[in-house]
C-alpha cells in the first residue's frame, strides 16, 4: 500500500508542471525561463502586452518557447479579445469590442470577425485564445466587464458567444469561455477584491450558464472560471476554489468533461484572501486543471508550493494525475498534425490585411 502511495506521489510530480501556465518577462526567452520551463514541464505560457513588439518579434518568440516542449506542443494562450484587452496591437487588426459587434445582432457577422482573429493569431504560433467572454452584463455598474460583453441578455449572449467559439476551431486556436458562473452581476473587480454574486444556482441556470452550455455544444474545450463568491452556492470559497462549483455542479450536473481553467491566480481575489501556497492546492482539489499566473515567480512559487503538498500528504496526487490525464486527452485531440515552428517570414501574409480592416469597418461604421 506504501509502495502504491509513493508511486503515485511520484507520478504526480513528474506531471505536476503540465497543470501550469505561466508568463514571464521580456521579448525574448531567457535561458532561466526556457530551463524552468522545460524541466518542470510547464504545460504552457501566457502572453502578455510586454511580450509583444511585432507580429515577427511574437512569432520567433513563440517559437523559442516550443523548442522547450516535450512530446506534445505548448499551450501558447493570449487574452485578444478585442476592444480594451488586445495584448497584439501593432501590425495586427484592431478588433472592436464586443459590445460593438453584439449591437450588429449578427451570429454570421461574429463568426467572420473571429475567424479573422484566429487566422492572425494561428499565424503566429497562438493556440489558445481567452475569448470569448460569456458573461451577461446584467449590472450597470460592472464596468470590469462592461463592454467586453457581447449584450446583456441570454439570448443575444449565447447566440454571439457560440459563433466566435466556433469560428476559432475553424482556424485551429482552441477558444476558453469565461468567467464562469459569470462575471456580469458585479460591481467589484476581482483584479483588486474578491466580488459576490447573490444568485442561485437555478437562476444561474435560467440566465448566465446558458451561453457556456452553448459553447460547450459547439466543442469548446476550455472554460475559464471567475474569481467570485457565489454564498448560495458556496458561503466560503469564490468558484475558481469550489468543489461544489466545479466538481459537482459543472462537472456533475452539467456534465462538463473538458479543461477547467482557472483566471489569474495572482489577482487579489485569490492571492488577498487564501494565501499563496495554499490557493493552488485549493484549485486543483476544487476541479481545475490548469492554473495561470501572469509571473514567472508566481508560477515558480505555486509549483513548489504543490509539489511540498504532495510530498507532504496534504494534497492528494490522483487529483494532479487526472488533471494532468485530462489535459494530454484535450492536447492529443487538438493537436493532430506533428508539430511545426512558424515561417517567421510568411508572418505578415496572413496579419493586418486590408480584407481584415474591411470586415472590422463593417462593424464600427454606422450604418
Amino acid at each position: 500500500m506504501m509502495t502504491s502511495m509513493s508511486n503515485n506521489v511520484d507520478l504526480a510530480r513528474q506531471v505536476l508542471g503540465r497543470l501550469f501556465i505561466t508568463g514571464f518577462s521580456g521579448l525574448e526567452l531567457s535561458n532561466d525561463t526556457s530551463v524552468f520551463i522545460s524541466q518542470a514541464d510547464i504545460g504552457g505560457v501566457i502572453l502578455f502586452a510586454p511580450n509583444y513588439d511585432s507580429p515577427a518579434q511574437v512569432a520567433e518568440l513563440i517559437n523559442q518557447v516550443q523548442e522547450c516542449r516535450r512530446e506534445l506542443p505548448l499551450w501558447v494562450c493570449v487574452d485578444q479579445e478585442g476592444g480594451r484587452v488586445q495584448r497584439f496591437k501593432k501590425g495586427f487588426t484592431r478588433i472592436p469590442d464586443a459590445w460593438s459587434i453584439g449591437v450588429k445582432n449578427s451570429p454570421k457577422l461574429a463568426f467572420e470577425i473571429s475567424e479573422m482573429m484566429a487566422k492572425e493569431l494561428k499565424a503566429v504560433g497562438v493556440n489558445v485564445n481567452f475569448c470569448p467572454v460569456t458573461d451577461i452584463v446584467t449590472n450597470p455598474k460592472n464596468q470590469v466587464i462592461g463592454n467586453r460583453a457581447y449584450g446583456d441578455t441570454e439570448e443575444l449572449v449565447t447566440k454571439m458567444s457560440s459563433a466566435v467559439v466556433r469560428g476559432h476551431l475553424v482556424h485551429g486556436v482552441q477558444p476558453c469561455v469565461k468567467h464562469f458562473p459569470g462575471h456580469g452581476d458585479t460591481s467589484t473587480d476581482s483584479h483588486m477584491a474578491l466580488p459576490k454574486v447573490d444568485a442561485d444556482w437555478s437562476s444561474l441556470l435560467d440566465r448566465e450558464l446558458r451561453p457556456f452550455t452553448r459553447a460547450f455544444k459547439s466543442h469548446c474545450s476550455m472554460v475559464m472560471t471567475a474569481h467570485i463568491l457565489n454564498p448560495r452556492i458556496d458561503p466560503k470559497f469564490p468558484a475558481t476554489l469550489s468543489r461544489k462549483t466545479l466538481r459537482e455542479l459543472l462537472r456533475g450536473e452539467l456534465r462538463y468533461s473538458r479543461l477547467i481553467v482557472t483566471d489569474d491566480m495572482e489577482m487579489k481575489a485569490i492571492a488577498d484572501h487564501f494565501g499563496q501556497e495554499e490557493a493552488p492546492c485549493l484549485a486543483i482539489e476544487a476541479g481545475c486543471d490548469l492554473l495561470i499566473y501572469r509571473s514567472e515567480n508566481g508560477t515558480r512559487r505555486a509549483y513548489a508550493a504543490v509539489a511540498q503538498a504532495l510530498e507532504n500528504g496534504r494534497l492528494a496526487p490522483e487529483l494532479v494525475i487526472e488533471a494532468a490525464a485530462r489535459i494530454s486527452e484535450v492536447k492529443k485531440e487538438f493537436f493532430k498534425e506533428a508539430y511545426r515552428p512558424v515561417a517567421v517570414a510568411d508572418v505578415g501574409r496572413n496579419i493586418g490585411l486590408p480584407e481584415h480592416q474591411a470586415l472590422v469597418d463593417r462593424i464600427t461604421s454606422q450604418s
